[in-house]
């Protein structure tokens, strides 16, 4: 399994030559700049926008329900993204695939160290899985972090680490494990999100005062004075 891609007549590897060869010809500012944003940049710019897509999320006014099962397709997000890593584990360990540079010579190699297995990559399993299941919970975010996605898969390419197999299979992967344990996530985190919203110290986290105030669950101004009324005819 490990010689996925031996030969330099495969597309796969000719597809990894075209991609990288940018690397040579770039600037050098350019190389350390994809090779920051391969590495890490996108991942934080992912995480940023689960934050920022649950901020919006928790103004918005909606019903008790509804804002613990937005809320909970939110955290299932970053859920997605660490289990579909941890079912990569055993696939690298099947597959065993090196890396490309280990193969193939005239690689420009942005980063070094490597030394783990090439398939399915990582980064490309994880910012997937984020941005498939925040499309889930948000059509306009989850575009935007499946673009994010999309990109973190050029960057691995491009600094020479990752076969556009390695790629596609975290893609894949990803994808696989953010839709189809998305119902489940929600039956699990959909409960969990409502108990923290009836909290005085974390409700906060599922709505905020604004959500509340027009929520269709909130109380209706003197709703509270005619259940006091109707409670001390009741005594009487």
């Amino acid at each position: 399994m490990a010689g996925l891609a031996a030969s330099g007549s495969n597309p796969d590897v000719d597809l990894l030559y075209d991609i990288n060869g940018l690397a040579k010809d770039a600037p050098h500012w350019l190389d350390r700049t994809v090779e920051f944003v391969g590495e890490y940049g996108l991942l934080l710019a992912m995480v940023l926008l689960v934050v920022w897509c649950w901020w919006t999320v928790r103004r918005r006014p909606a019903s008790a329900e509804e804002a613990a099962s937005s809320v909970a397709a939110l955290v299932w997000a970053p859920l997605a993204a660490g289990l579909a890593v941890l079912v990569n584990v055993p696939i690298r360990g099947f597959v065993e695939r090196p890396r490309p540079f280990l193969d193939h010579q005239g690689l420009e190699v942005l980063v070094s160290g490597k030394t783990d297995y090439s398939f399915v990559s990582d980064h490309a399993t994880i910012t997937m899985a984020m941005g498939v299941a925040l499309f889930v919970a948000n059509r306009k975010f989850g575009l935007v972090g499946i673009g994010l996605g999309l990109l973190e898969g050029f960057c691995r390419v491009y600094m020479g680490v990752h076969y556009p197999t390695d790629v596609v299979g975290g893609f894949a992967l990803g994808t696989a494990v953010a839709l189809l344990l998305s119902p489940v996530a929600s039956m699990l985190l959909t409960p969990v999100m409502k108990a923290v919203d009836g909290t005085a110290w974390a409700g906060w986290a599922v709505r905020g005062r604004s959500a509340r105030v027009g929520g269709r669950d909130a109380v209706v101004p003197g709703a509270r004075v005619e259940a006091l009324v109707e409670e001390r005819d009741l005594a009487a």
